[in-house]
């Protein structure tokens, strides 16, 4: 399922048309390579695309870690068990539900966030549609979609750590932020450098479905990514090879950064290979 499929990559090579097939279709070599880099519009989209990613990486990849080493120190089993669950449920609703979560509440006739703006300040806002207040709430939805779900590789992890670590760092003296700085962190470390590895991997891969629920014409201009161009210009618009080869580059872009940051981790003795 994923290394048969990559035979497919030839169409990024050849003016692909359903008649002749992947084989029979004309072989035109680096010119869709060309042709997208000479696109108007590609420098923004990839400006998009890396803008948007680094937000999630940078803004987002903390949280799951936090959210971990709260639960971590709820000693309320009832109380412990209702937060996971509301902090897990979000990431089993479809992206088409949270799309439509997120745009009533942010709208700017009907919006209950607006409905607030409005009573102290006199006039909504129109959070969907000003390219600065789009992206945080790309990027909000996002945390609290995803949040919960990650922190389940950390809450793992702690729950490998010995307890008796805890107790002799009470015993020295140390309050909680010390025992979570010099034991609990630590103990996480290894996993931090692992998905920070995948994550830099994915940069270059925005996820469509949340992009694409979101974005409306008015905010194309941060909005527009590899992922939502790919599909409307590559399936809708019948251009298949350019597709193919944006994400190709897409695929290539995301190995070099892999292997950038692996080594990178290496270094501190948490690559991946």
């Amino acid at each position: 399922f994923r290394y048969f499929p990559m035979a497919g990559l030839t169409i990024a090579f050849k003016d692909y048309n359903f008649t002749d097939g992947i084989w029979g279709s004309p072989w035109v070599g680096l010119d869709n390579f060309e042709m997208l880099f000479t696109y108007p519009m590609m420098l923004n989209i990839l400006r998009n695309t890396l803008v948007l990613s680094a937000l999630q990486i940078v803004v987002g990849f903390p949280f799951p870690i936090l959210i971990a080493l709260m639960i971590h120190e709820v000693r309320t089993r009832w109380f412990k068990k209702t937060v996971q669950t509301a902090v897990f449920l979000p990431h089993f609703l479809n992206w088409v539900i949270v799309g439509g979560i997120v745009v009533t509440v942010f709208s700017q006739e009907t919006g209950i966030v607006n409905y607030i703006v409005k009573h102290l300040f006199g006039e909504p806002y129109a959070f969907l549609y000003r390219p600065g207040s789009w992206m945080s709430i790309f990027v909000g939805a996002g945390i609290w979609k995803s949040a919960g779900w990650g922190s389940i590789i950390y809450l793992a992890a702690l729950s490998a750590v010995d307890h008796s670590l805890y107790e002799a760092a009470s015993l020295d003296g140390a309050n909680k932020w010390r025992q979570l700085w010099h034991v609990s962190l630590p103990a996480l470390r290894p996993v931090i450098f692992i998905l920070m590895i995948l994550s830099i991997g994915n940069i270059m891969e925005v996820g469509f479905d949340q992009v694409y629920v979101l974005q409306n014409s008015v905010v194309s201009s941060v909005s527009e990514v590899i992922s939502t161009w790919s599909y409307k210009s590559g399936i809708n618009g019948g251009q298949f090879s350019l597709a193919t080869a944006l994400g190709l580059f897409e695929s290539l872009v995301g190995l070099l950064l892999v292997w950038t940051a692996n080594s990178i981790a290496r270094r501190f003795d948490h690559g991946l290979w």
